[in-house]
């Protein structure tokens, strides 16, 4: 007989947590991958990881050290790429060696064990998610959606088109630093559910699912959304029941959705492709056409 997964505290604490993450990281994904910066959530997760050690290290909380840490190193992303003198992709490498590197250091200063704790944040154990872990998440998701539901459309413009936001006069360097920002808060909020190696994946992928079943913006995000919602329940359920890594059930299952949508949407993306490679009709011919 199949064990109830309702019937354990510590299953109910993880789908909840799930929930959280799969709603919120395609929320900020939408804007990243927008903006084609789509591997941030890796060189921020590389940052947090150092901050985790940090708390390890120090005793303190790893979530508020990760946070701080994973805050930091994204308002200095916005502002090295907004001076113009290191393009993105080089800020991030120097982000993303920078994190490994400071944290495998401090790891090596911590106590005996500490290193089988990071193995929880970088390859996610959702099962081991606390009651004052939930409460934490739920607030960092909370702040994440409450700043993307007011912000969306001065978010949207400069993720569009940022030189057209500066001619409107609209604050892009701000607006740039507050979504890089919350990239970082979803970067932590999910280190437990996902991992900090994995964590780029939740915020692309079901975008990037979305993108091939959606035209605008909006449907996009909702229909992100729900494919992250999706994948990251049934993902930590399947995790439950065959005893996986609930982290890489949870990116598995979100990589078959884009599969699907893929092979959903191939026949009609071919006959687009014939269709504007068709050769125009004369004149002569264009009356004879039904």
């Amino acid at each position: 007989m199949a064990l109830d997964i309702l019937d354990y505290d510590f299953m109910r604490r993880a789908l909840l947590a799930a929930a959280m993450v799969g709603l919120a990281a395609p929320v900020v994904g939408a804007f990243i991958v927008q903006r084609s910066l789509s591997l941030i959530g890796d060189g921020l997760g590389h940052v947090a990881l150092a901050g985790v050690a940090a708390g390890l290290l120090s005793g303190r909380s790893p979530v508020w050290t990760a946070l701080v840490a994973a805050v930091l190193a994204a308002v200095v992303i916005e502002l090295v790429r907004w001076r113009g003198r290191t393009s993105g992709d080089v800020v991030l490498a120097v982000v993303f060696y920078g994190g490994i590197a400071g944290g495998v250091v401090l790891i090596s200063q911590a106590p005996s064990g500490s290193a089988a704790n990071l193995n929880t944040y970088l390859f996610g154990a959702i099962t081991t998610t606390s009651a004052a872990d939930v409460r934490t998440f739920a607030v960092l998701a909370a702040v994440l959606l409450a700043a993307v539901l007011l912000l969306r459309p001065w978010f949207f413009a400069v993720s569009n088109d940022e030189e057209f936001a500066r001619a409107v006069r609209l604050p892009a360097l701000a607006l740039n630093c507050l979504l890089a920002s919350l990239t970082a808060v979803t970067v932590v909020l999910s280190m437990r559910t996902v991992g900090l190696l994995l964590i780029s994946a939740l915020m692309v992928v079901p975008v990037a699912t979305a993108q091939r079943l959606c035209r605008s913006f909006t449907t996009t995000l909702l229909t992100a959304c729900t494919v992250g919602l999706a994948c990251s329940v049934a993902g930590v359920t399947t995790s439950f029941y065959v005893d996986t890594p609930s982290g890489g059930t949870i990116v598995l299952m979100a990589l078959a959705a884009f599969l699907v949508a893929v092979l959903a949407t191939a026949p009609v993306a071919m006959a687009r492709r014939r269709r504007s490679a068709a050769p125009p009709l004369t004149p002569g011919l264009q009356e004879l056409r039904p």
